[in-house]
C-alpha cells in the first residue's frame, strides 16, 4: 500500500510542475479573448498595459469581417489601413487627458528597418480609400510604409462617398482625448499597413504623452507590445 501511495504523489506532483509550468508560459499582457459577434472559433488577440491607475487594451482588426459593421459600404482594410480598436481606463479618482496625436505604430519593416507611423485622421483614411489607386505589389520587395502626410489639391475631387466615409472614421474613432475618472473611452485608431498584417507580430503601441487633469502631472509612457495578431 505505501508502495502505491508514493508512486500517485509523484503522478500527482508531476502533474502539478506540468501545469504551473503552462501557467508561466503565457503573457498576462497578451490574451486570446472571444469577441461578441464573431464566430466562437475565432480568437484575437487583446494586448494590454497598466500603470498608475491607468489601463490600455489594444485590439488590431485584422480580418475584413470586423469592418462590416461600421463600414457597411467602403472600408479602410480594403486600401490596406489597420484599425486598431483601443480603450482607455482611467481608475483614478481624477481625469487624465491622453495626446492621441503622440500615439506611434512602432514596426519592424525589414532587419535594418524599424518605422515610427503616425495615426491616420478620418481625412486621411477616406483620401486613401476614395482618391487613390490600391498600388501594393505583393511580390515587391518590402520598403518603407507611407508617412501621411496632409492632403492638398484634392478637396475639389471630395464627394458623397469621401463625405460618408470621412464621417464613419469619426463615429467609429476615439470620441475624446479626456478620460473622467472611474470610466472608459474607446474607439478605433487608424494606421496605414499597405495591408501587410503580418507586421503586428512584432509592432509596438508607444504612447509617450498622458497628463492628469488639473495640474499637468506626467504619467509614465506606455510601450505596448501587440504580439501576433488575429490571423485572417
Amino acid at each position: 500500500m505505501q508502495t502505491v501511495y508514493y508512486s500517485l504523489m509523484r503522478n500527482f506532483l508531476a502533474c502539478l510542475l506540468f501545469a504551473i509550468s503552462v501557467g508561466c508560459l503565457t503573457s498576462p499582457e497578451s490574451t486570446a479573448q472571444e469577441i461578441p459577434g464573431t464566430p466562437s472559433a475565432t480568437k484575437h488577440i487583446v494586448s494590454s498595459d497598466s500603470h498608475e491607475g491607468v489601463t490600455i487594451k489594444i485590439d488590431p482588426w485584422t480580418e475584413a469581417s470586423r469592418y462590416k459593421e461600421k463600414f457597411p459600404k467602403r472600408s479602410p482594410f480594403s486600401k490596406g489601413i489597420v484599425a486598431l480598436d483601443v480603450s482607455f481606463r482611467n481608475d483614478n479618482d481624477h481625469g487624465i487627458k491622453v495626446n492621441l496625436q503622440s500615439i506611434r505604430l512602432l514596426v519592424q519593416v525589414s532587419e535594418d528597418s524599424r518605422q515610427e507611423l503616425i495615426p491616420l485622421s478620418a481625412e486621411d483614411v477616406a483620401d486613401t480609400v476614395t482618391l487613390k489607386e490600391n498600388t501594393k505589389d505583393p511580390t515587391a520587395k518590402r520598403s518603407p510604409l507611407p508617412i501621411p502626410i496632409p492632403s492638398t489639391g484634392v478637396k475639389t475631387s471630395r464627394d458623397k462617398n469621401w463625405t460618408t466615409l470621412r464621417d464613419a472614421c469619426q463615429d467609429a474613432g476615439v470620441p475624446s482625448n479626456v478620460v473622467a475618472a472611474h470610466d472608459t473611452v474607446k474607439g478605433l485608431i487608424y494606421f496605414d499597413l499597405r495591408g501587410e498584417t503580418d507586421l503586428l507580430e512584432n509592432a509596438h503601441f508607444y504612447l509617450p504623452n498622458i497628463v492628469t487633469m488639473g495640474d499637468n502631472q506626467p504619467l509614465s509612457y506606455f510601450d505596448i507590445a501587440l504580439g501576433r495578431a488575429a490571423a485572417e
